[in-house]
């Protein structure tokens, strides 16, 4: 097993904002299918895996106005966004797992009073569902959605926004990131990242490479006590 990649933290009373799908809970196989059914739906079959990792890390709104342009849909984002909700919610609600090291990374950190938010490109009300369905909803209560700023990732928006609700200074956020798109968003909010790949062959890109902690190998490699530790310092 590769050694995580690694800079010292700078803070010391730090707040952690997590990211959701990918990082929190393996949420992307329900995203996958219900972009399936409803492009499907819409006339566009045989939406595969490989084509929906292009979108890991990004909105939903974003993937869908890039989908529907992609494939000519004439239906309006609105109406797309409202249908992938509606069939990512009652996937949601039959399975979704919280990543067992992640899960202990979060009770560690509630455990020392350090302050967390969750920050999103799914909807509130998926946000919501999943933290409930994973038994995380009482510990994570400060939640930000894409859908309650200007700009999703990577833009830095959601992370700010939520370091605003913690009343945090950014530079005193960590940002827990799975995707590309959302460790540059950690970096242009100014705050530092620990990088757990969802697709461990992208563990090498630019993106990455700002993050102050990286577990190349993804949620395989993921140590809650060696984040925790740098996070707070060993405190």
């Amino acid at each position: 097993m590769l050694a995580p990649m690694t800079s010292s933290r700078r803070s010391r009373n730090p707040s952690v904002i997590f990211d959701l799908d990918g990082t929190l809970v393996d949420s992307e196989p329900n995203y996958y299918e219900a972009g399936r059914r409803v492009l499907e739906q819409y006339g566009v079959p045989g939406f595969s895996w490989e084509e929906h990792t292009r979108f890991i890390g990004i909105g939903t709104r974003e993937t869908l106005e890039t989908l529907r342009r992609e494939h000519g849909i004439a239906a309006p984002v609105d109406e797309l966004l409202a249908a992938k909700n509606r069939a990512y919610l009652e996937l949601a609600g039959a399975h979704t797992e919280a990543y067992p090291e992640m899960h202990r990374f979060v009770d560690l950190l509630h455990g020392a009073g350090v302050p967390l938010a969750v920050a999103s490109g799914s909807s509130r009300a998926a946000i919501e569902a999943v933290l409930a369905r994973t038994g995380l909803g009482g510990v994570l209560t400060t939640l930000v959605s894409a859908e309650e700023v200007e700009h999703g990732k990577p833009e830095p928006d959601v992370f700010l926004e939520a370091a605003r609700r913690l009343g945090a200074a950014p530079g005193d956020c960590v940002v827990v990131e799975d995707a590309p798109p959302g460790a540059e968003a950690a970096r242009r909010a100014g705050m530092a990242c620990v990088a757990v790949p969802y697709v461990p062959g992208t563990a090498d890109d630019p993106a990455f490479a700002s993050a102050g902690l990286l577990f190349p190998g993804g949620q395989k490699e993921f140590d809650a006590r060696r984040a925790y530790e740098w996070v707070t310092g060993g405190n």
